[in-house]
């Protein structure tokens, strides 16, 4: 509470009783000052459990992708050649098969014979797909630059360009290069000089087959041959240097042809495997780790020389125990009869995880299988109990958090209430004094006043002993 005085300073007592009005209300604020501690304290409290909700909500993340089906089931593929790359994914085999690459796919690319504009007045084409399917373009004008615009605006996945020619008797030249966007035997293309009634009638022009013009690209498909030279050989097509699913989980790419046998080697990715469990473990002891911080005592000694003890925010919380308990439970228990550190997830005896990964892939390359099963197991148990923990609904640390939440509230209500009563108590102690100043100020001057009257009162009992004195002497 801020401490607010408005001058009362005894003027007629001489008393402080500013100080000593401050003294009372810090008197009276003991009961304030001890809720606004277990205020702090509890505020502090909640922080570190909202710390430890995060960590362990992650972990469950990472623990419901490990247990996540293939998450452990990972493969590698490599070949012996630069001219091919593959990628297994989960659901490959291990193995390896011979294949060579015959050819790699290439879309069509062709060009006209030179001409200064388009031959026929009003300008007209046709583009024919491989599946027989035609399009008639109408250009702005017999102009080059408009036949470009028109052929790439058509939507034919085919595309023009104007290509310099030369000249002829000063006339400029130009070649138009039309390519098809895809790559395959599908994407193969014919362009006509006409419409595609012309085509159909067989008056129409095919204008990469005149004198002057060329097929420079054919379209065609990828093509490899698995077991090439023998009676088992096989011949596969793509229409894009990618071969996707040529074996189970395992697309290829090629990228120059081979007429020597390529090596196509499928394996375990023991590797990557053993990472992915390391992360895993990882994560548990960020989560052991942060509780153990908590949980700390510590030993110090106070001002007066007396040794203290003092527990960390977690050291005698019942709910943080038991979540820690489940984990490292879940974490560690044996799986079928097989104990976790078969597979080098152990338990030190300050109740954190290693990983041995030389160990973890020892059993992996020995027993694929029963290493999944197991780290699956075990990750399928931690995702449970982090759930149970920190479900952002029913999970027991979640609802401690929301407990203290409110106690934190019941505590700043109290104090606020402090605040009214200690300025009520503060206000009575004010009037109080002032009063008394006043009641002073009173007396003080009713004692001025007889002081006074006293003052002025005749002096009788002197005159009449004169008086007696001089009638004796007569």
């Amino acid at each position: 509470m801020t401490t607010t005085t408005t001058g009362v300073d005894g003027l007629i007592s001489g008393l402080n009783t500013t100080s000593l009005i401050d003294a009372i209300i810090a008197a009276d604020a003991l009961p304030q000052t001890l809720l606004k501690s277990q205020q702090t304290t509890t505020t502090t409290f909640v922080t570190a459990l909202q710390g430890l909700n995060t960590q362990i909500a992650s972990l469950t993340t990472v623990a419901t992708s490990t247990a996540a089906a293939g998450a452990l089931d990972l493969y590698t593929a490599t070949s012996n050649s630069t001219a091919l790359t593959a990628t297994a994914a989960t659901g490959a085999s291990t193995g390896s098969v011979d294949l060579v690459v015959d050819q790699l796919a290439q879309s069509q690319v062709g060009v006209t014979a030179a001409m200064a504009a388009w031959p026929v007045t009003p300008a007209a084409l046709t583009i024919v797909s491989s599946t027989g399917v035609s399009t008639d373009i109408t250009p702005a004008s017999s102009s080059l630059d408009d036949v470009v615009s028109a052929v790439n605006a058509a939507g034919t996945g085919v595309s023009a360009m104007k290509v310099a020619s030369g000249s002829v008797n000063g006339v400029p030249q130009y070649r138009l290069q039309f390519s098809s966007s895809a790559t395959g035997a599908a994407a193969a293309f014919t362009v006509y000089q006409g419409t595609s009634a012309d085509v159909t009638a067989g008056t129409a022009t095919n204008l990469l087959t005149q004198p002057g013009s060329a097929v420079i690209h054919s379209a065609q498909d990828a093509q490899i041959t698995l077991w090439s030279g023998t009676a088992a050989a096989q011949v596969i097509n793509s229409s894009s240097n990618q071969f996707t699913a040529l074996l189970p989980g395992v697309d290829v790419n090629v990228t120059a042809a081979s007429t020597t046998p390529i090596t196509l080697t499928v394996a375990h990715d023991v590797t990557q495997t053993a990472a992915t469990a390391s992360t895993f473990v990882s994560a548990l002891n960020n989560v052991f780790a942060a509780i153990s911080t908590q949980s700390a005592v510590v030993n110090s000694t106070a001002s007066d020389g007396t040794p203290t003890v003092s527990g960390g925010l977690f050291t005698a919380d019942g709910t943080v125990r038991s979540i820690k308990e489940a984990i490292l439970s879940a974490a560690s228990d044996p799986v079928n009869g097989h104990s976790p550190s078969e597979i080098g997830v152990s338990i030190t005896k300050d109740g954190a995880l290693t990983f041995d990964q030389t160990k973890f892939s020892a059993a992996y390359a020995a027993d694929p299988a029963n290493v999944q099963s197991i780290m699956a197991t075990i990750a399928t148990r931690v995702a449970a109990a982090g759930t149970a923990a920190s479900d952002q609904y029913t999970g027991s640390l979640t609802t401690k958090i929301t407990g203290q939440q409110s106690v934190i509230t019941t505590l700043g209500q109290q104090i606020t209430d402090w605040d009214t009563r200690l300025a009520t108590r503060r206000a009575a102690l004010e009037q109080t004094y002032s009063n008394m100043e006043v009641q002073l100020s009173n007396l003080q001057s009713q004692s001025s006043w007889l002081t006074s009257q006293l003052a002025s009162l005749p002096t009788t009992s002197t005159s009449s002993s004169s008086s007696s004195s001089s009638s004796s002497g007569a």
